[in-house]
């Protein structure tokens, strides 16, 4: 849970980037293209919120989640390459 001092900070530069008319623009330049490395952050930053809120679903709702564990491992079995 150290991630929690850092919420209100995420928070408020999330809601920042899409509320205004350029959902997008949260750049200092909008037509530069990002970096590579500032696009890798801002993917990296985002695993790391699906697979948080990926965790607190499965220790809220622990039988839907292995239900849904159990599917995707049924279709990973019948998948073919």
């Amino acid at each position: 849970m150290s991630d929690l001092p850092d919420l209100p900070a995420d928070t408020s530069r999330r809601t920042g980037d899409a509320a205004g008319p350029g959902a997008g623009s949260a750049r200092p330049d909008p037509d530069k293209p990002e970096s590579e490395a500032e696009r890798r952050r801002r993917r990296a930053q985002f695993l790391r919120d699906l697979a948080e809120a990926r965790e607190l679903r499965a220790r809220v709702q622990p039988r839907r989640a292995k239900a849904a564990r159990l599917r995707h491992a049924m279709r990973m079995r019948t998948f073919r390459w």
